[in-house]
């Protein structure tokens, strides 16, 4: 069966790309694929959790971006373009990529579970992007696995992503445990503001803001 021309050309890039010796400082760090764009409004979470981790998103294998961390996004469908899903898991671990996050929607959002399969033993994370995708996603046979997060939770799956990198990685975890000590202080804030104001008007200072 031909390929269409721009499948095969993504796929020869993939290919070549992990058949480069590339300095690991250089390369995407988290692979963030999904099989749709219609899943993007919903992976877009996992994009901005690496954003607010520092992270920069790689659009270019051969220009790097400046920052240490960085990230990349692909759209690769298990069903309509399983040769590209099947290249990109087995050129991940090749091509620097240290976790995937992936993310499938619908009742056969198969994706996450393939690419783990294929990946192996590469940590790869997935997102079921509805709540008929749970099922889906997590339903793997023992000695096959994969780590998932709850429906829509793409945000979790890439800070779930950077504690993974972060045993390597002093600098990074130290990223984690700052983020998290500002959601305790911006708990205790909100605490005290409830309790200075009282409910009516912090209700009606929070519907004003």
């Amino acid at each position: 069966m031909t390929r269409p021309p721009q499948l095969q050309s993504l796929m020869d890039e993939l290919e070549a790309q992990a058949n480069e010796d590339r300095d690991p400082a250089e390369t995407p760090d988290v692979g963030i694929v999904m099989g749709s764009d219609s899943d993007l409004p919903v992976m877009r979470g996992a994009h901005d959790a690496l954003v607010d981790l520092d992270f920069a998103e790689q659009t270019d294998y051969d220009d790097p971006p400046g920052t240490r961390f960085t990230f990349e996004t692909y759209v690769v469908s298990a069903h309509r373009t399983p040769e590209l899903m099947d290249v990109y898991a087995r050129a991940a671990e090749d091509r620097g990529i240290e976790v995937i996050i992936a993310g499938a929607g619908g009742k056969s959002a198969d994706l996450p579970n393939m690419t783990a399969s294929i990946a192996y033993p590469l940590p790869v994370i997935g997102v079921p992007v509805q709540e008929k995708s749970v099922d889906s996603v997590i339903g793997m046979p023992t000695g096959a696995p994969i780590v998932a997060v709850d429906a829509g939770k793409s945000y979790n799956a890439a800070l779930s992503a950077a504690q993974i990198l972060a045993r390597q990685h002093p600098d990074l975890r130290q990223r984690l445990v700052d983020r998290h000590d500002a959601l305790k202080t911006d708990v205790v804030e909100t605490s005290r503001r409830v309790h200075d104001l009282g409910t009516p008007a912090y209700l009606e200072e929070t519907e004003e803001d």
